[in-house]
């Protein structure tokens, strides 16, 4: 099954569209039922200085895993007839 037109699949340019999509995912996995793990909290100790490996960084790809799973979850729930 495919997942719902509003699954935000683009990486976030910035904080505030990270945490809208997080909250677009989450109402979509409570609308199915489904539970999911918290996604990963946003840094705090940046320094702005552009480091590599900032954590940032981090943050944007922990995201994107906790997202590829909430659709792992959604498209599996969408195939479940008892879903």
């Amino acid at each position: 099954m495919s997942l719902p037109a509003c699954f935000p699949l683009a990486r976030p340019r910035d904080l505030a569209e990270a945490e809208a999509q997080i909250a677009v995912i989450r109402d979509l996995l409570a609308d199915a039922g489904l539970g999911h793990r918290n996604p990963p909290p946003a840094p705090t100790t940046c320094c702005g200085r552009g480091c590599n490996g900032c954590v940032w960084e981090g943050f944007y790809a922990a995201l994107g895993w906790w997202k590829d799973d909430a659709r792992e979850l959604l498209a599996g729930s969408a195939g479940d007839p008892a879903a």
